[in-house]
């Protein structure tokens, strides 16, 4: 084995950045015991929330705040004001863990010196040039999604077949030429949009390959798409159509025409829901807002082989789970390329919290896309996917991923321990997701909220997720410490809500 090129200035930014991402993580502390019994350490409320503890100053900007915006969000009466790594403080000089980080987008935490760095400089160069144009940043960071999915595993590549980022094979090839491409959006949901409006181009092309008609004939079936109850894919119309969840449909109700919802994990529905008049089908592998699910390998296996029969794409939203939430660059990654997808979404971590999000596919699937079928304004910007490329050469450094999966593995140690300690408030069903993407299930639906109130006023800032459970996405450098005193906090405020 020998070290060879991809180019020298690609090679050179993921190495120089994998060499910063070991420096930070080799003063890490160990993982240490779990405890014997719950901790009650921070009963008191230390942020308090109550209308007569807002200075006026805080309700000045709440004010204003609620005058200016459009109400769509319930927010607590509280200011952000600056974050430093898993830690933000309000305007009133509070200090908060966040355990959300941004709703699992910030996976190197707030204001990281190196991402601060490379914003800077590239801000300074060329931050916007449309599409109208190439630049190098979007076709380095489509080079690294790319070369890293064929080397970790997803799309069709099996995790390991390929040696690692940087080493040649035997016979001095760096990786399969081609194999997948990219595009790039401003976010989940146009990631999502795009995908659907490309699974509905290759529907076409099929049928009309099959029946040998244009594609544009006006008796063409295949164009429905199929999704599952709890899934959340966006909130523009087309994504929305795939979120069944009521409460986000029915006030901008008739939906787009044209899905079919089904369940997760369901075998027998699969041939009923998926015919073939589907031309696409999206699933999240791990239920982010609908309460951490985790899709069954053998469905997704049986799902694959349902979409291969009826001619149909398959797309993974891994917009909340991939981008090594889970441990790996991928949810699917470590799975057999039998319950692989045709087309995966992205967008959260990929900048640490700059706006971008990519749909990535197989070259198969590419294909029906030609000059004119799609475009963005913004998306691919140099600025963009320079942050991009940062980041993901750093959380894909390996001694990055193992300390993921040593402070994962510990978190999830002390939250399983929950149950035992608490099993009039927590599900006896156990913890769920993987990695850093996880959930704690109750056995009352008012009690997440409840729980992530009392949190906050304990200074730790959490979320809930689906009907039923709380939701811990923390930035995945997050240290063991960190660790200990945001379960310390969820104890002792379980604690009380068990005393009650």
């Amino acid at each position: 084995m020998m070290l060879t090129r991809l180019s020298r200035s690609t090679v050179s930014r993921v190495m120089l950045a994998r060499l910063a991402s070991t420096a930070s993580t080799e003063t890490l502390k160990p993982v240490r015991p779990l405890p014997k019994h719950p901790s009650s350490a921070y009963v008191e409320v230390t942020h308090p929330e109550s209308a007569s503890d807002i200075p006026e100053v805080v309700q000045k900007e709440l004010d204003r705040a609620k005058r200016y915006l459009l109400p769509v969000y319930a927010r607590p009466p509280l200011v952000l004001a600056r974050g430093h790594g898993s830690y933000v403080w309000d305007t009133q000089g509070r200090k908060y863990l966040d355990f959300t980080a941004g709703v699992a987008v910030n996976a190197l935490g707030h204001a990281d010196p190196e991402f601060v760095k490379c914003m800077a400089k590239e801000a300074a160069r060329l931050s916007h040039s449309s599409n109208v144009f190439y630049n190098q940043w979007a076709s380095s960071l489509a080079e690294l999604l790319i070369t890293l999915t064929q080397r970790e595993g997803g799309l069709g590549w099996a995790a390991g077949a390929l040696p690692p980022l940087g080493i040649a094979s035997d016979d001095g090839h760096f990786a399969p030429a081609g194999g997948a491409k990219i595009f790039f959006s401003n976010s989940g949901t146009e990631a999502n949009e795009g995908a659907f409006k490309i699974a509905r181009k290759v529907g076409k092309d099929r049928w009309a390959a099959a029946n040998g008609k244009s594609w544009d004939d006006s008796d063409c079936s295949k164009f429905r798409f199929a999704c599952f109850e709890s899934a959340f894919h966006g909130r523009s119309m087309g994504s929305l159509s795939a979120t069944s969840n009521p409460k986000y449909q029915k006030p901008f109700a008739p939906m787009v025409p044209g899905f079919d919802v089904g369940k997760v994990n369901d075998f027998e529905g699969l041939h009923s829901l998926i015919t073939e008049d589907t031309c696409g089908v999206i699933v999240e592998p791990i239920q982010g807002e609908g309460g951490i699910f985790v899709a069954n390998p053998d469905w997704l296996r049986a799902l694959r082989e349902r979409c291969d029969e009826v001619g149909a794409v398959l797309i993974f939203d891994e917009i909340q789970c991939g981008l090594y939430r889970t441990g790996t660059l991928w949810a699917h990654s470590s799975l057999p390329v039998e319950c692989h997808p045709d087309v995966v979404t992205m967008a959260k971590p990929l900048a640490n919290g700059y706006p971008i999000g990519a749909i990535m596919m197989r070259d198969i699937i590419a294909e029906t896309m030609t000059p004119g079928s799609h475009g963005t304004t913004f998306g691919g910007s140099p600025l963009a996917c320079a942050l991009g490329h940062h980041v993901l050469s750093r959380l894909s450094a390996r001694p990055f991923v193992a300390h993921l999966e040593e402070v994962s593995a510990y978190l999830r140690g002390r939250l399983e321990r929950l149950p035992k300690f608490f099993p009039g408030l927590i599900s006896k069903d156990g913890i769920r997701g993987r990695g850093l993407i996880l959930g704690i299930p109750f056995r009352e639906e008012n009690y997440p909220s409840e729980l992530v109130r009392m949190a906050r006023e304990r200074g730790l800032l959490i979320l809930t997720a689906g009907k039923d459970a709380v939701r811990l996405v923390p930035s995945l450098n997050i240290r063991t410490d960190e660790v200990d005193m945001a379960v310390d906090i969820l104890e002792s405020c379980l604690g009380e809500m068990h005393q009650r």
